[in-house]
């Protein structure tokens, strides 16, 4: 019955889901003709907002569209990585056509030259055109598509800052001239390369080769992922591929975990409101968003200052976590508990007093507030107290 139930659950979610996207028929000067692309938009897009999101392009988009979706919702739903707008690529018959390629080099040739035209200068100023973009965009293809998405590497300047490859059926020359072309990059480009145990046999070993030399290349502007899945065969392991894919591209997205904490946190050498600026800066300059650092986020960081005695940090956190959001209590009270752990009562008090006047965080509300500041004056009237009794004697 459960399982019943399960099922039942999922076919509606994806229904739901997948009733939310957006067909539409984009005309094309490159192709001299019309394309059918789907477009899902973010459950809380709002066109007058300010908020940009990243830009999936989806290749193979009769068949890669939906598990991209699905994928894609499951890790913004735990904040595995940001919302974003997905874009499917309607190949079908013309997916032969769409991936032509020059035999020597293995590039878009002919009419696979015009649609890597219609995709640059028609599909991508499209989107940006009509949507909150920012400028961080992903390209997902599949066989022959990811052969085709690695073009888009070879000018000055990639359209594309993310590069998932599965199982990419390099022709001509292009995995050579890819990993040249890898080694010396201007800008930051993520790119990712799966294969499986399973996978077609003259796929896989040039996926293996590749990613032997790719790994060997030493330049700061490339961040370069490789699976090899278990078990699935060359189209089987799609799913897991895009799961790894996502998860690696956005992994500086997803909240402070404990094996960052570990690693990276506890050895910082500066403050540590320095650690999570840069931290959060990083986040803007790779995928062009800006996203607030969560409460969870500051706890974290205020208890490992707590617990390195580090009081700079819990003052500069304070003042930073002020400067994010000056209505939320948040702040106000770290900048009591810095005072408070320096003895000075009085000043952690009225810093108290003032968080009362403030919105409540999930975890700092005003009952807790207030059994901060009674803890305070109980300990004022206890001094008082033992004053009076010195007095006294």
């Amino acid at each position: 019955m459960k399982k019943h139930l399960l099922i039942s659950c999922v076919v509606l979610f994806c229904t739901s889901l997948f009733s939310q996207t957006i067909y539409k028929e984009l005309p094309s000067r490159a192709l001299n003709t019309t394309r059918d692309i789907k477009i899902k938009l973010p459950n809380n897009y709002d066109p007058e907002s300010l908020v940009k999101y990243p830009v999936i392009i989806v290749f193979d988009g009769d068949y890669l569209f939906e598990p991209v979706l699905g994928q894609v919702h499951f890790q913004t739903y735990f904040k595995e990585m940001p919302e974003s707008i997905i874009v499917g690529i309607v190949q079908g018959e013309e997916r032969f056509y769409d991936g032509y390629f020059d035999e020597l080099t293995g590039m878009p040739f002919e009419s696979g030259k015009r649609f890597y035209d219609f995709v640059q200068n028609e599909l991508l100023p499209y989107i940006d055109n009509n949507y909150k973009t920012s400028p961080f965009r992903v390209a997902i293809g599949h066989n022959k598509m990811a052969n085709f998405i690695n073009s888009y590497l070879f000018t000055d300047e990639p359209v594309f800052q993310a590069y998932i490859n599965i199982s990419p059926d390099y022709k001509g020359t292009m995995a050579n001239n890819l990993t040249t072309r890898l080694g010396h990059l201007k800008n930051d480009v993520f790119y990712y390369l799966a294969t499986s145990d399973k996978d077609v046999s003259s796929i896989k070993n040039t996926i293996r080769e590749t990613s032997s030399v790719l790994k060997t290349l030493d330049t700061q502007k490339l961040t370069f992922y490789y699976d090899e899945l278990k078990g699935d065969t060359h189209y089987t392991l799609v799913t897991g591929a895009l799961s790894k894919a996502l998860d690696k591209i956005f992994e500086i997205y997803k909240p402070l975990d404990e094996k960052e904490i570990n690693e990276k946190v506890l050895t910082y050498e500066g403050t540590l409101d320095e650690y999570i600026v840069n931290r959060y800066e990083r986040i803007e300059e790779y995928f062009g968003i800006i996203k607030p650092i969560t409460e969870d986020e500051f706890a974290k960081i205020v208890s490992i200052a707590e617990e390195r005695d580090d009081l700079e940090s819990l003052q500069n956190i304070g003042k930073l976590a002020n400067k994010q959001d000056p209505e939320s209590a948040l702040g106000t009270y770290y900048l009591a508990l810095h005072a408070e752990k320096l003895g000075k009562n009085k000043k952690a008090t009225k810093y108290y007093e003032s968080a009362l006047t403030l919105s409540e965080t999930i975890v700092i509300d005003k009952e807790y507030i207030k059994s901060k500041l009674k803890n305070l004056q109980d300990l004022a009237t206890d001094d008082n107290e033992r004053e009076n009794e010195d007095e006294e004697n």
